[in-house]
């Protein structure tokens, strides 16, 4: 796969004018509006909430992302097969301010991507397998996909997926 899949992601967005206790309104994304254009480091990661996900994989992207940022990345991007409420509240929680969070209620991408799972072994259904990439202008730059890709897998593998080997990449190819 050189590119990515041509979806549409449903989320939610804040809007003043609506007013209220809840002051936001559904908009969709589609993979042009996220990826053209840019050069985006989107990781993938199997849910919100979850201990690996919350501990390690979101808090230390979001503790490079200005790095990032140095070696010419535009955007980044945390995925998972979450909806857009799931996906708002775990920001909230960990106070995210520089990662967008990308809600795949449905696993549209990730299944076009290859890399939908089933993680019933856990009660999760189906989700990501975790992975990361360099999208530039929509081509697939790099791709680092975690060992063992497998469904009900026993094991959460975080060796290649995580921001520091991003970072190292992303330094090895500084223009």
């Amino acid at each position: 796969m050189n590119r990515v899949p041509d979806v549409v992601f449903k989320t939610r967005v804040r809007d003043e004018s609506i007013g209220g206790s809840n002051p936001f309104r559904w908009q969709d994304l589609t993979t042009q509006d996220v990826f053209a254009g840019k050069r985006v480091v989107l990781f993938s990661l199997p849910g919100a909430f979850t201990p690996t996900c919350s501990t390690s994989h979101l808090p230390r992207y979001e503790e490079l992302y200005a790095e990032m940022q140095s070696l010419g990345v535009d955007q980044v991007i945390c995925l998972s097969v979450n909806d857009a409420f799931v996906m708002y509240q775990w920001g909230k929680q960990q106070g995210v301010k520089n990662v967008f969070l990308l809600p795949d209620g449905s696993g549209e991408f990730t299944r076009k991507m290859g890399m939908l799972v089933v993680k019933d072994n856990l009660g999760f259904g189906m989700r990501s397998w975790r992975y990361s990439m360099v999208v530039d202008d929509g081509n697939i730059e790099k791709l680092f996909v975690e060992p063992g890709f497998s469904d009900n897998c026993p094991t959460d593998p975080f060796e290649v997926s995580d921001a520091d080997t991003m970072l190292t990449y992303l330094k090895s190819v500084k223009k």
